[in-house]
């Protein structure tokens, strides 16, 4: 593989008691009980708007979408680092995909303004040619936009990419686009990569350097 793009949340960043902090911050704002962790953790992945809308249940009206989607966003923006950590081995593969000379990507359906913060915050700015966030264009995963951007900008072939990610919406983005897609099952929603099987399937982010990396070193040279 030539090119490597990574989803953000549930694959690089394990994020999830920050969001679930935030919503049911909100939710406490709007006098509605508190959702049970594991509960937010199965709302994320589409966006900030579709996680609030799943939050609040019931239909909401679009105004009170607006609004309580206004109020988490601005709570997260404050609390955003307090608890969220890289995954085990995340970095250290990193470096490994890095000094092997992969071009490497984010593309996530976080908005950018949390982006950014977070990929410097957790140290990982300088592995990146590029990361593109949930407002980076008029459509979000699992639209392939940000993918066939990610491959112009790169100039990697289709057959030499792959999109890494831990939902559904990651691999849908890779099919949509033409290109391989892995997943890993230590992320938000693992039960969905039942439903939308990947290429690859690893179970922390060494072992797919290894598969990656460690296979294409034993591969005969032409």
């Amino acid at each position: 593989m030539n090119l490597l793009i990574f989803d953000l949340d549930g694959t690089l960043i394990d994020s999830k008691l920050d969001l679930a902090n935030s919503v049911n911050a909100m939710l406490t704002r709007w006098g509605i009980p508190w959702l049970p962790n594991e509960v937010v953790f199965s709302y994320v992945g589409n966006g900030a708007p579709t996680l609030i809308r799943r939050a609040l249940g019931a239909a909401p009206a679009e105004s009170e979408v607006e609004s309580a989607l206004k109020y988490f966003l601005a709570h997260y923006g404050e609390h955003l680092l307090e608890n969220t950590r890289l995954y085990p081995g995340v970095k250290e593969s990193l470096d490994r995909f890095r000094d092997a000379g992969q071009s490497m990507a984010v593309l996530t359906n976080k908005p950018l303004r949390f982006l950014r913060p977070l990929v410097d915050g957790l140290g990982l700015g300088g592995y990146f040619f590029q990361a593109y966030g949930g407002d980076s264009f008029p459509e979000k995963k699992p639209h392939p936009m940000g993918v066939e951007k990610l491959l112009k900008e790169s100039g990697a072939a289709r057959d030499e990419s792959l999109m890494i990610g831990d939902s559904a919406v990651d691999i849908l983005t890779a099919r949509k686009a033409g290109i391989k897609a892995a997943g890993v099952t230590y992320g938000f929603q693992p039960e969905s990569l039942e439903r939308h099987p990947p290429d690859i399937l690893v179970g922390s982010m060494p072992e797919l350097a290894a598969l990656l990396l460690d296979n294409a070193a034993r591969e005969p040279k032409p």
